[in-house]
């Protein structure tokens, strides 16, 4: 089993920035890729990044070049570093993990809300 916490949500004005930390534990050796989603009410979860034991990263187009996902494989951590954030940004951001055998983790959640 994997536990997944995060951490950093909260108001943001627009064009202002948000890091989001998301710590794993348990059987953390078994985990490959991790990554982050968000969910607005009513929406299905949406993709936003991932990043692969190597560093292999991959965003959505609605993120890419203001979001940045980095991982700490010492402090089983991963971040997403959130720049110029918009309106449009507000959702339930969670983080998730997927193990060797192809086990999906999912945290709790934190919100992230864009507003002046």
């Amino acid at each position: 089993q994997v536990q997944l916490v995060e951490s950093g949500g909260g108001l943001v004005q627009p064009g202002g920035s948000l890091r989001l930390s998301c710590v794993a534990s348990g059987n953390i050796f078994r985990i490959q890729t991790m990554g982050w989603y968000r969910q607005v009410p009513g929406k299905q979860r949406e993709f936003i990044a991932r990043i692969t034991s190597s560093g292999v990263t991959n965003y959505a187009d609605s993120v890419k070049g203001r979001f940045t996902i980095s991982r700490d494989n010492a402090k089983n951590t991963v971040l997403l570093q959130m720049n110029s954030v918009k309106p449009e940004d507000t959702a339930v951001y969670y983080c998730n993990a997927i193990d060797r055998v192809s086990t999906l983790y999912w945290g709790q959640g934190t919100q992230v809300t864009v507003s002046s």
